[in-house]
């Protein structure tokens, strides 16, 4: 590749650009009765995307989330900054960790306010979503602007699929 050739990002790195910064997803899951059921869930760092393809969340063992991910891997997490614009689904499938390693690596201090145990607690583990497929939407205020006085929808914004 030549100095003068620009480097195009791969979707993978697209989307650890469009969610850097956004500190809390709307996790969705399936509960036993085939409803579904979202929460919030502070997102690790997402520079973990670049390195495993993978998002990250601690977690209690036990909680509820962990038995409907469990039984039904599917997960949808919503990303949103509505002042950019910027609205961001990703889906996949969840699988609950509990490798020490990976805790200690993910492991920040201001944990403690949800975990006063640290390290320590077995309760504590991670839920890692293997991303599958991610879409985002956005617009410039002056698209939506247009978009919106001269009733084009095609100037609104943008709908793009990502393959990660």
């Amino acid at each position: 590749m030549s100095p003068s050739t620009k480097h195009k990002k791969s979707d993978t790195e697209l989307l650890y650009e469009k969610i850097k910064g956004i500190k809390v997803a709307m996790m969705t899951t399936v509960e036993p009765d085939g409803t579904l059921c979202s929460r919030p869930m502070a997102t690790q760092d997402a520079k973990d995307i670049k390195e495993d393809g993978n998002l990250w969340f601690f977690t209690q063992a036990s909680a509820p989330k962990v038995g409907q991910v469990e039984q039904h891997h599917q997960v949808n997490l919503s990303y949103a900054k509505p002042d950019d614009n910027l609205f961001i689904s990703v889906s996949g499938t969840g699988e609950l960790v509990r490798g020490r390693k990976r805790l200690k690596d993910l492991w920040r201090p201001f944990y403690e306010t949800w975990f006063p145990k640290g390290l320590d607690d077995p309760e504590l583990a991670l839920l890692c979503i293997h991303i599958d497929r991610a879409e985002f939407w956005s617009t410039s205020k002056t698209g939506l602007l247009k978009g919106l006085l001269t009733g084009h929808k095609e100037q609104i914004g943008e709908d793009i699929k990502l393959d990660v």
